[in-house]
């Protein structure tokens, strides 16, 4: 009998190891349902075909927040894997553990050429402190196409302090895990475009926007006056990056053209022009009104870009040298004029990201147009006051404490989202001078999206004096701080030119219940004598328990 029963359950054992490899079950009790797939993900690895290979090069020692980072891949590929109808081959390797120097930097080499770059972090421990570095990355292959993933979405904020980061990070992983497979499963690379050939800043000045950008899209220049409607039709998104000189009538035709037939804009206006250098050099420097041809535009598409100027308490710093005819020594001060601008922390588009740094910037006004949805995404602190224009402006005006009176306002926006069906501002007006192609425009376009932001400097890099070498896009290298500029770049690129909705996964929040790091380091000993004595004192307690009962069970 005793037989039968060992049999049957050795059977059945065997039966839910065959049924466990074919079914998967996952019991998510999280509040916020952090191990539970979107649907979306799940119809991408339900309709693979093709083996897809997934590096994870984050492994070895760490930090504990990013051993948080690496569980949380682990988590989520794991049910990638579950869900995939193809194949799904997961690798966790450090690439340069157990390597010599020469060899480390062979490998440091090979990876950076494929996008695959590391980090360097502070490892405390008892014995001191140590760098070593990371890998935050991953590696996505379909088909033999390589496509790096980004696992630290968020830089900002202290080198040290990764906490907040990480929760970041946890948040995005499977938004950007299914993009990338997406994106390499379609073989779709939508193009971008960033004008050029009016006064826009140079490829040196967009490196990094352009090289981050290229990881995902085709990146190119375009000019107005030489592309045509092929050239048109052909792009995804155009960015129109602080030009200086006034539009001509073909060009402006050119880009309603490109509305009208569904293409997405991002306006980057500055509407005021003021030279920061010349005032460094201790010449005032009037900040004069801009003569760009395209407030109509605007105004038929929803809204106003005005002609003034913010100060903001929430502001970015400067070098200013100190002393007699600007001899003394270099300090940064806070330069009321670049305001820090602040992400609405709702809206797909700027959620997660930190303060966005802007030069000169000016406010902008949303216009009732019929069929269109406006959404302010930026806009200033509560603490800020706005100047018309023209305006003499000089460094003096660091000397000028903010009344907090005077400063105590609403938020103002200055970046503005717009969606729906535009109306074609060339509607019952002759086709421009300079235009010879046949342009089928129509009455209103096809529902698209367009950004308007009241600062052209957004997605422009500081390019060092010394050696011309660009930093990264939002790195500001007088602070040595960074801001949520890159990121805000790569969020409107992903969701412009996202058909399948997968922006809609960055709603998911993680919540990360975080120990309390104080009341561990002063609770730590007790905690240490707790876990040694306890195990121990319940082992005894069992043992005489056992000794007694077994004593009064046999007397009897």
């Amino acid at each position: 009998m005793v037989g039968k029963r060992a049999l049957f359950f050795i059977v059945l054992l065997i039966l839910l190891n065959v049924v466990s490899h074919y079914l998967y079950w996952r019991f998510d009790f999280t509040k916020e349902k952090r191990y539970t797939l979107t649907q979306r993900t799940k119809e991408i690895l339900s309709e693979a075909k093709k083996e897809i290979t997934i590096t994870v090069f984050l492994d070895g020692e760490m930090p504990s927040a990013f051993k948080r980072l690496k569980s949380a891949t682990e988590d989520l590929l794991v049910d990638y894997k579950s869900y995939a109808k193809t194949n799904v081959k997961l690798i966790y390797i450090d690439p340069i553990s157990g390597l010599g120097a020469d060899e480390q930097n062979k490998v440091l080499s090979d990876l950076d050429e494929i996008g695959i770059k590391p980090v360097a972090v502070n490892i405390k421990s008892d014995a001191g402190l140590t760098q070593k570095i990371i890998f935050p990355m991953a590696l996505v292959e379909v088909d033999g196409k390589p496509m790096p993933v980004n696992l630290l979405q968020k830089s900002g904020g202290p080198a040290t302090n990764y906490e907040e980061n990480i929760t970041n990070s946890i948040q995005n992983l499977e938004y950007t895990f299914s993009s990338a497979i997406q994106t390499l499963l379609t073989g779709q690379n939508p193009r971008i475009g960033f004008t050029e050939g009016m006064g826009e800043p140079s490829n040196l000045e967009l490196y990094d926007a352009i090289t981050s950008l290229s990881q995902r899209f085709y990146v190119g220049r375009v000019d107005l006056k030489l592309i045509n409607k092929e050239g048109l039709d052909s792009l995804k998104l155009l960015f129109i990056d602080n030009p200086k000189e006034a539009f001509t009538e073909a060009e402006k035709y050119k880009i309603n053209y490109f509305v009208m037939k569904g293409g997405k804009v991002v306006w980057l206006v500055d509407q005021v022009r003021v030279s920061l250098d010349d005032m460094q050099s201790g010449k005032p420097s009037l900040a004069a009104n801009s003569t760009l041809n395209i407030d109509d535009m605007l105004f038929e598409y929803g809204v106003r870009v005005n002609y003034n100027l913010i100060a903001d308490a929430n502001s970015s710093l400067i070098p200013v040298a100190s002393g007699p005819l600007g001899q003394g020594q270099i300090q940064l001060v806070p330069w009321l004029y670049y305001p820090v601008l602040m992400p609405d922390s709702v809206h797909n588009v700027v959620k997660n990201i930190d303060g966005i740094r802007t030069e000169f910037a000016s406010t902008i006004d949303t216009i009732a147009v019929p069929n269109v949805h406006k959404t302010v995404i930026l806009r200033t602190s509560s603490y800020h006051k706005v100047y018309e224009t023209p305006k003499m402006m000089s460094l003096e005006l660091l000397n000028d404490q903010p009344d907090p009176q005077e400063f105590y306002h609403a938020p103002k926006p200055v970046g503005v989202l717009l969606e729906g069906s535009f109306k074609s501002v060339f509607l019952n007006r002759p086709v421009p001078e300079g235009i010879t192609e046949v342009y089928d425009v129509p009455v209103k376009s096809k529902a698209t999206k367009m950004i308007v932001i009241g600062d052209g400097n957004l997605f422009t890099n500081q390019v060092s004096k010394s050696d011309k070498m660009p930093f990264p896009l939002g790195f500001d290298r007088y602070s040595k701080q960074n801001y949520g500029n890159k990121a805000l770049l790569l969020n409107i690129a992903d969701y412009f030119t996202d058909d399948h909705h997968l922006i809609a996964l960055r709603n998911k929040e993680i919540k990360v219940r975080l120990l309390n790091k104080m009341l561990l380091r002063s609770e730590k000993t007790k905690w240490q004598v707790f876990n040694a004595i306890f195990p121990l004192f319940l082992l005894i307690l069992f043992a005489t328990f056992q000794h007694y009962y077994r004593k009064h069970k046999y007397t009897k």
